[in-house]
């Protein structure tokens, strides 16, 4: 993980909590992932509300701060299983985002950790 941004306080947050948390490291990944699965069917579940109060059908509503929400627990569970399994998700993140970009033909792309980007789009070691 790169020293830098909102991912590195992310990360250093969930190394701090975890250890107050689950002082035994009893925490497993499969309880991660099952953890990080029910946050994005809570994420789906207000989506379905937003989009139940946009087509105008009844039934309960959620709000983007509910989404905001949820999302934020997608991408701390997201983290937290990346650092159990040693995973430099930023360096991951940019080069999956450069290999779909790759794949579908477009020019954006991001820059991974360790490079920089030129005005050509290019990435640079540094």
């Amino acid at each position: 993980m790169a020293d830098t941004g909102a991912h590195a306080t992310l990360r250093a947050a969930n190394l701090a909590r975890q250890a107050e948390w689950d002082t035994d490291d009893q925490i497993t990944l499969s309880y991660r992932g099952n953890e990080l699965a029910g946050e994005v069917g809570e994420a789906c579940n207000i989506i379905k509300k937003l989009e139940r109060e946009r087509m105008g059908i009844k039934g309960s509503r959620a709000s983007l701060a509910d989404l905001a929400e949820e999302l934020a627990d997608v991408i701390i569970c997201a983290d937290l299983i990346a650092m159990q399994l040693g995973i430099d998700l930023d360096r991951a993140v940019a080069e999956k985002f450069n290999k779909t970009s790759d794949k579908v033909g477009l020019a954006t792309r991001m820059a991974e950790p360790g490079s920089t980007r030129d005005g050509d789009g290019q990435d640079r070691a540094t």
